[in-house]
């Protein structure tokens, strides 16, 4: 039967070799006599196996000594191979599944080598906008204070009224105006009494009198 499916080496003893898929069963391995073989130390005689079920093949590990791998994982159960799939025989024989290239066509490799898909570019995270700072709250109300100016205001205490000190000199002028009131008074006095003998006698000849 005409062959659906193949295999594309990328990597292995036979890089770029095609091995067309045509057998509902086909034995992978370092034998001769196998569908799909390939001399090389890492691939075991009879390394893995093919199985056509439906439209697609299965492929199974024999107990390979260094294990097939789809995708990068090593299998250990039976694996429904998809277009696109690689498949590793140990460390560096890489085979490509994919479907069968018509024979006439003159691009064969470059078909069944799988796009790379670019990764998804994420846009940088943004920075959260700045929190609004909360306004300051405004001040408590002076408890007592209803917040208007009163009528009248209160009236402000009188200072207190400064005594004023008499000078010094004038007191000494006072009395030195009593002391002379009071002679006046008392030599008034002896004059009108004629008492200038009885009480200062020795005024008497100063002022031109005599006692008898």
């Amino acid at each position: 039967m005409a062959a659906k499916f193949q295999f594309f080496m990328r990597s292995g003893p036979n890089t770029g070799k095609v091995y067309p898929l045509e057998e509902p069963e086909i034995i992978i391995g370092r034998d001769a006599n196998n569908g799909v073989a390939i001399n090389d130390a890492e691939v075991s005689r009879k390394h893995a196996k093919l199985s056509l079920h439906g439209s697609a093949y299965v492929i199974q590990d024999l107990g390979s000594t260094n294990g097939t791998f789809i995708n990068g994982q090593r299998i250990t159960d039976s694996q429904v191979l998809k277009p696109g799939d690689t498949v590793t025989l140990g460390e560096n024989i890489v085979l490509m599944y994919g479907a069968a290239i018509d024979p006439n066509a003159t691009v064969v490799a470059s078909a069944q080598t799988p796009r790379m898909v670019e990764p998804v570019r994420r846009p940088a995270p943004t920075k959260p906008p700045a929190p609004i700072p909360a306004p300051a709250p405004s001040p408590a109300p002076v408890q007592g204070y209803s917040g208007k100016v009163p009528a009248d205001p209160a009236p402000m205490a009188a200072s207190p009224v400064k005594k004023k000190k008499f000078p010094v000199w004038l007191i000494i002028l006072i009395i030195i105006l009593l002391i002379v009131c009071a002679c006046v008074g008392f030599f008034v006095i002896i004059d009108q009494l004629n008492l200038w003998c009885k009480v200062v006698p020795f005024l008497v000849p100063f002022l031109g009198g005599t006692c008898g």
